[in-house]
């Protein structure tokens, strides 16, 4: 492994393994998190990526392998490594009764190098709030003031623990700029999130959890391609005679629908068009989809990501 102060990658895991007992949560998982690169750990509730990313941040120790995060190995505790990590857990727990400015100088006040506050402030975007009480910020500013605690030290790298959960589209929306704000400054982010769009938006690479071992890795663009299937959807008004060929598979449900999942959507809509144009038919809610990292997700799972954050 590589040795402090000199390794090839922010994160290098190999083997990892956890028991409590009998039970094996981590069951052997290989791991490798490029610097300045936004990483996304998922999996569904008992995966195991929760008591993975607490032995990467130091907070539990690992029962076998080999782990180097920022060339450390956090299970040593030292406080070199602590200066250069942020964490962000789902909430803080911050005082309410301080003010934005207050909280975050004293957070700072931990480190011999903090980020200076107007930078701070800037880069989560609270410098407008920086003498509002915390008790006074909607659930998103202090979503962001949580980011701003993680970041006071100035650290290499940041894991960031379900950023968004419970807020609105727009407030999200905001979190994903912040999130490619930190990256533009090079930080590094171990990022969990139960939505799988979040991970799409986000994360360079993602990697896939369940019952303790990684069953995918890479760009959410290459794990959505191995499901090669796109999926073609239509109505037709009726009286409309029976589409070609596979499209005239019977209507789902009682909506007048019809579907086909094709590994050759260029050719099949090719045919289809051609049908519509020789017996002057309308198609009704047409529809053309590539599944998406959540098909991905329960396909490989069993599970869906967002139910799994609701329990």
């Amino acid at each position: 492994m590589p040795t402090p102060g000199n390794s090839a990658a922010a994160i290098e895991v190999r083997g990892l393994r956890k028991s409590y007992g009998a039970l094996e949560a981590v069951r052997g998982v290989d791991l490798r998190v490029a610097h300045g690169e936004v990483f996304a750990l998922l999996g569904p509730n008992g995966a195991g990526k929760t008591t993975t990313v607490e032995i990467l941040e130091g907070h539990r120790v690992r029962s076998a392998g080999e782990v180097s995060v920022l060339g450390h190995d956090p299970a040593s505790g030292e406080r070199a490594f602590k200066e250069r990590v942020g964490i962000v857990l789902q909430s803080a727990g911050v005082d309410p009764f301080l003010s934005v400015e207050e909280t975050l100088n004293l957070f700072r006040g931990y480190y011999p190098r903090p980020l200076p506050l107007d930078d701070l402030l800037d880069a989560v975007g609270l410098r407008e709030k920086r003498r509002e009480r915390v008790r006074r910020l909607s659930g998103g500013q202090q979503r962001r003031l949580d980011v701003a605690v993680g970041l006071a030290g100035d650290p290499e790298l940041l894991f960031l623990d379900e950023p968004t959960t419970g807020f609105d589209p727009s407030a999200r929306r905001e979190a994903w700029e912040m999130v490619g704000g930190l990256k533009e400054r090079g930080k590094t982010i171990l990022l969990t999130t139960h939505y799988m769009e979040e991970a799409e938006h986000l994360a360079d690479r993602v990697a896939i959890m369940n019952q303790g071992l990684i069953v995918a890795e890479g760009r959410p663009s290459e794990l959505t391609q191995r499901q090669a299937a796109t999926t073609v959807r239509f109505r037709l008004a009726d009286g409309a005679p029976a589409p070609p060929g596979d499209f005239a598979a019977p209507p789902e449900g009682m909506d007048g629908a019809y579907t086909l999942t094709t590994a050759e959507p260029t050719r099949d809509l090719h045919r289809l068009t051609a049908w519509v144009v020789e017996h002057g038919v309308e198609l009704q809610e047409l529809s053309v989809s590539r599944p998406s990292l959540d098909d991905v997700f329960i396909d490989l799972t069993g599970h869906s990501a967002a139910e799994d954050g609701q329990s």
